[in-house]
Order: structure tokens, then sequence, then C-alpha cells
């Protein structure tokens, strides 16, 4: 774990800039400054999340940016008026809060609010998360309600899991699991782990699906009966447990194409079909109508945090309950970060997660 030590914040760092056309280069660009109401976060680590990976693969969004957003540090410095953190301070950091006041907000449609899609945390260039640097400048607004202390005892690269565990949370709460409800979860990588611990934590029964084999030991261990997907068996199963009747609800935690019509497939009259993994613009989805309509399901969408369970999933995290830290497979110096994307875009073997800390450049 790294100590919090005095120093010179120096005028350059180095960061991992997107330059588009799936290109991301290492290079020297000049530390942010801060102004009122601001601190400056040194990036000790920083998850690598398939969110960052479309928008670098599929060209989403224009360069120059530094993409990442799953950030664990230390504060070094503090803008006017910032009475709750001083440097040395350990931190994890939230780059969307909504303003809690508009149309949206009032209807805990958090992701939608206009304040929300801003992102208050950057290194360089466009505020993209930043946190694929040696250094992010924390906005105002996300100072006030967006980070969370790490307590003593508790890794950087445990507390960087804050960030998507309450993606997966604000899921789960969505989907109103429930005691002896069976959920199916398809893919069971990273995420679709962190969704099968939870959904078990709810005491619900789940049946997973994943082609590595190492994900489907890692989803019997925590508690599920995992499947190849191609495997008959996987649906059989499904049957099985519930009568006949399908799964109460479906996690969609992989983008694999098939998925949607297969979660319909497998779900009861009266389901709900959640689409988590769906995050790119150029998806393009083919089912049956009276699959929703007949059958009475529902799809919904998930997208992002949720600001009234942060301090849950802080909780979850700093507390050991979700043994996050053993899903890292994959640590590596910023110089290397390609490697690890390119292994987060094409995971096979063992690879789980994959954690970038960016103070190790070599």
């Amino acid at each position: 774990m790294s100590q919090v030590q005095s120093h010179t914040v120096p005028e350059t760092m180095q960061a991992a800039v997107y330059k588009g056309e799936g290109r991301v280069v290492v290079e020297s660009v000049p530390t942010p400054r801060i102004g009122a109401g601001e601190m400056l976060v040194r990036v000790e680590s920083c998850g690598i999340c398939h969110t960052d990976l479309k928008k670098i693969e599929y060209n989403l969004l224009p360069p120059p940016r530094v993409y990442g957003h799953e950030t664990a540090g230390v504060v070094v410095q503090t803008g006017a008026n910032v009475t709750c953190y001083q440097p040395g301070d350990r931190v994890v950091v939230f780059h969307h809060i909504p303003c809690g006041r508009c149309f949206y907000c009032e209807r805990r449609l958090y992701a939608q609010c206009p304040v929300y899609k801003k992102v208050g945390v950057t290194s360089a260039f466009e505020p993209a998360g930043g946190g694929f640097s040696q250094y992010v400048r924390v906005m105002d607004w996300i100072v006030e309600r967006g980070v969370e202390k790490i307590p003593d005892g508790v890794s950087f690269d445990q507390a960087c899991w804050v960030e998507p565990v309450n993606t997966c949370l604000k899921a789960i709460e969505m989907l109103m699991v429930r005691r002896g409800d069976v959920v199916a979860i398809l893919g069971q990588g990273p995420i679709g782990l962190i969704f099968t611990m939870l959904v078990k934590r709810r005491g619900a029964g789940v049946f997973a699906s994943d082609a590595i084999g190492l994900r489907r030991d890692l989803s019997t261990r925590s508690g599920a009966d995992a499947f190849d997907p191609h495997s008959p068996d996987f649906e059989q199963s499904i049957r099985k447990a519930t009568d006949g009747r399908g799964a109460d609800a479906v996690i969609l935690a992989t983008s694999v194409k098939g998925l949607v019509e297969q979660g319909l497939r497998i779900s009861r009259p009266g389901a709900k079909i959640l689409l988590f993994a769906q995050t790119s613009a150029n998806d393009r989805i083919e089912f049956s109508g009276a699959d929703v309509c007949v059958g009475e399901r529902m799809l919904l969408g998930s997208y992002s945090a949720d600001i009234d369970l942060q301090a849950e999933s802080a909780r979850l995290v700093f507390n050991g309950d979700l043994p996050v830290e053993e899903l890292i497979s994959d640590r590596i110096p910023l110089s290397e970060i390609n490697r690890g994307i390119a292994i987060a875009q094409r995971p096979a073997g063992r690879s789980l997660k994959v954690v970038v800390h960016p103070q190790e450049l070599n």
C-alpha cells in the first residue's frame, strides 16, 4: 500500500491519452491546476472499465481525452473553501454527481440529470475521468458530494471498486430482487461476478453463464450454478429449478450478440430483463415483440452510479463484504496501459479485472 508523503507536485505528469482510431499513447501533459472548492488527487489505482474500452475501440468520443474513472488515490492539494478533506487523505472519487433538484433527480433518474452528464474529474483535455494519469483535478460539485474517504487498512486496489459496485447495486435495486427469486446472470466477468455476489446476498438463486472456465469456477465459489452459455444444461437447469416457468429476472452483464433473445427465452412471463452492458449506440437488438407484450415482460436499462447508494457501496467494499480484490488478475504500470487494454478487451484464460497503477511507470 502506498504511503502518504509530502512532496512537491510536478509541473508535468504522465497520462495515457486517447488519440482517436483506437490509439492510446502515454505522454507528458501539464499537471492540472485546481481552483476554489476543488482538489488535486494523486492517482494510485484506477480500474479499467468496459465503458471506457468501448469509447476507445469504437471511437465514440472525439480525441484527445484521458479516460479512467474507477479512481482511488491521495489528496495532495485542496482549493479555497475545501474543509472536509486535506492533503494526505486517501479517497475514492466519483466522476458523475447529480444536481439533486432537476426533473430527473426528483424521479431518481440521476444518470439523466444534465449536471450528472457533466464529467467532474479530469486530468487533461475534455473531462473524461482522467484516472489513467498520475493526477486528477476533482471539481467543486464532486468534492461536495462525490468523494468517499478510504479507511485505514483498505488498499487502493480494493477501494477503486466502489464505483463499479455502486453501478451493480443500483441495477439490483431496480430489479427489486427478493429472497427466493431465481436470477439468470449472463456473463461472469468482473461485473457479472459482482452481480452474482450481490444477488446471493439478497437470498436469491443464481444461474450464471460464461464461456471462460475460470470465471465459471469463481461464479460457483460465489454461490451460483454456472454453465457454459452454449450448453443446453444452462436453460434446462433454469426450467427445472422454476417448475418450467423460467427465471424471475435476467441480467445482461455482457454485450455478446443474441443475449437479449436468450434472456427472453429463459425468463418467465412477467419477468424483468435488465440491460447493463449494452452501452454502445451502435448496438442493435432484434426480438419478438410478443415475448414482451404478450409475455408481459419488462425490459429495463441501468447505467452508471446512484448517489443514494454511494455510502452503501463504499461500506460493502471497505468492510470486505465483497471480496473484490480477489477479482483483480492484472496490475499494470501506466506505461503498459495498452497491454492492459488488450487484456480487458479480449479476456481469456485467467484474465479478469485489470487495474492501472499510474505512479508506476515501468
